[in-house]
C-alpha cells in the first residue's frame, strides 16, 4: 500500500507540470492528456525501481518526452493539430496571451519545439537536453538559437532584428 500511496502523492503534486509539458510539445489538450495517462501508467509498473532514484523528474521526463516521439511515429498521428487552443487557459498566462504563444510555439519544427520545452519550461541545461533527447550538444544550441530566432520573430517582429547570436542568457548553464 505504500508503493500506491507515495506514487500518488508524487502524481497529485507533478501532473499539472506533465500536462502542461505534454500540451506544450503536442498542442492538443487530448492527446495531451493521452500522453500524460500513458507516461503515468508505465511510472506506475516502473515506480517501486524509480523511486529509488535522486531524479525521478527526469526519468518521468524523458518518459514524457519519448512516448511524445513515438506517437509522432505512429501513421494516424501524422495529422496535424487543429489551431484550437486548450480548452483552458494555460497556467498563468491570459487567453490572448496563451493563444499567441502556442501558434507560436506550433510554427515550430517538433524538434525545435521540444527543445525549447525542455530547456525553458522545465529549465534544463544544454547537456541535460541533450541527454534527454538523444542527440549532441551543438544540436540543442544550434535548434534553441534557431527556435528562439523564430519565436522572436513571430512574437515580436519588430525586436527580430536586433539581436545577434548567443542571445540565450542560460545557455552555459
Amino acid at each position: 500500500m505504500l508503493r500506491d500511496e507515495e506514487f500518488g502523492a508524487y502524481v497529485a503534486a507533478r501532473r499539472p507540470h506533465l500536462f502542461r509539458s505534454a500540451w506544450l510539445l503536442c498542442g492538443d489538450s487530448h492527446r495531451a492528456e493521452d500522453l500524460v495517462q500513458e507516461t503515468l501508467a508505465k511510472l506506475y509498473v516502473a515506480w517501486p525501481r524509480v523511486s529509488r532514484l535522486d531524479t525521478v523528474d527526469a526519468y518521468v521526463r524523458r518518459m514524457l518526452v519519448n512516448g511524445h516521439i513515438d506517437e509522432g511515429r505512429r501513421p494516424w498521428r501524422r495529422e496535424r493539430p487543429t489551431a484550437e487552443p486548450p480548452d483552458s487557459p494555460s497556467p498563468g498566462l491570459g487567453a490572448e496571451e496563451d493563444d499567441d504563444l502556442w501558434a507560436a510555439l506550433r510554427a515550430l519544427p517538433a524538434g525545435q519545439r521540444r527543445v525549447v520545452v525542455l530547456r525553458h519550461y522545465w529549465g534544463l541545461s544544454i547537456e541535460e537536453t541533450a541527454a534527454d533527447l538523444n542527440v549532441g550538444t551543438g544540436t540543442v544550441k544550434s535548434q534553441t538559437s534557431a527556435a528562439l530566432a523564430s519565436l522572436r520573430r513571430i512574437l515580436s517582429p519588430e525586436l527580430a532584428g536586433t539581436s545577434t547570436t548567443h542571445d540565450d542568457p542560460g545557455e552555459n548553464r
